[in-house]
């Protein structure tokens, strides 16, 4: 069985909520209650839907990528099958299952038009892993194979949507079939690293990290010299996309060693897996090591015990008491 992720289990006095790497903050800030992530219906035990390119409503107004769209309401009934058309074709990567999917979306009900949620007016994207109960089946069948820079419109109907109990907070009913329209602004998978200038590493007391970019774990090579008793946070490759703020969810890569003999205990390239979390759920040390630093970047941070486990390392991690943790972080989007 595969560990998850040793922030999972960091000690209640050094968080403020649950920990991070849980696929249910996935969806980060998007916490309206029809988000395409929220009370998702059961996997279902049919088949993979049949995909259909309409009947869909018109988009009215806002028709270019990136604008908040405004879109008519359904004429006639809609399928019973998954609709779905590309309304604009990204030439980006094509996004896959198991992607971490960036994008801004509106939703509403077919029959009445109703605008149930939408991120254009939040100003942040939506930020999802497309697997089976993170999602609504609708998104993950639908977005899969399209490119980044792509707008996608869908017609769900409620076996790939909410299922028959539907969204009641939203007021969506089991029987209602659903209009979203999704741009799709960037995807990420376990292959993913920083992008940006490399930025020199002169303090011969820090750790060394590498700046390699293809997806693979940078190396780690800790100093000889004493830890430091303050906490350490420098750009190794310095990103140009906004500054992380501290109540922000970020989809990351990590790798983390210990200062006193440079063994991994923890990474998410190993477990091939990225990790999503809220900065308000980890220890201090991540919290402040990454508020300010600018997405695609490539951090080093040097935890010292007051801001990292302390005293209450977790269990069977390899860490012992008041050891300082060294980290490199690749911030590759947040929300």
């Amino acid at each position: 069985m595969r560990r998850r992720s040793l922030l999972l289990s960091v000690p209640a006095g050094l968080v403020t909520l649950a920990a991070c790497g849980n696929d249910k903050a996935d969806s980060g800030k998007a916490s309206d209650s029809a988000s395409p992530s929220a009370s998702a219906s059961a996997p279902s035990a049919a088949p993979s839907p049949k995909i259909v390119s309409g009947p869909l409503p018109a988009i009215t107004a806002g028709a270019k990528f990136g604008e908040k769209p405004t879109v008519a309401k359904g004429s006639g009934e809609p399928s019973k099958d998954l609709a779905v058309k590309t309304v604009v074709a990204g030439g980006g990567r094509p996004v896959a299952e198991g992607d971490y999917v960036q994008a801004n979306y509106l939703g509403q009900v077919w029959a009445t038009a109703k605008v149930f949620d939408n991120s254009y007016d939040r100003k942040t994207p939506l930020l999802i892993k497309l697997s089976q109960g993170t999602i609504i089946d609708g998104w993950r069948y639908g977005l899969a194979g399209k490119k980044v820079g792509s707008r996608v419109q869908m017609a769900v109907p409620p076996t790939w949507g909410y299922g028959k109990q539907g969204n009641p907070q939203a007021g969506i009913k089991g029987s209602d079939t659903l209009v979203f329209v999704v741009d799709v602004v960037d995807t990420f998978n376990a292959k993913s690293s920083a992008k940006g200038k490399d930025v020199p590493q002169n303090d011969a007391a820090l750790p060394k990290v590498g700046t390699n970019t293809d997806g693979q774990a940078p190396s780690v090579d800790v100093s000889k010299k004493p830890a430091p008793k303050k906490l350490v946070a420098e750009y190794v490759i310095e990103g140009d996309g906004e500054e992380v703020a501290a109540d922000n969810t970020v989809l990351v890569q990590y790798k983390g060693v210990l200062w006193d003999s440079g063994k991994e205990f923890d990474s998410t390239y190993g477990r091939h897996a990225l990790t999503s979390f809220s900065l308000q759920q980890v220890v201090k040390g991540w919290a402040q090591g990454l508020t300010g630093k600018k997405v695609g970047s490539r951090v080093l941070i040097v935890i010292p015990p007051s801001l990292g486990y302390g005293e209450n390392p977790p269990p069977n991690s390899g860490i012992k008491k008041d050891s300082t943790l060294v980290f490199s972080v690749d911030i590759l989007a947040k929300m």
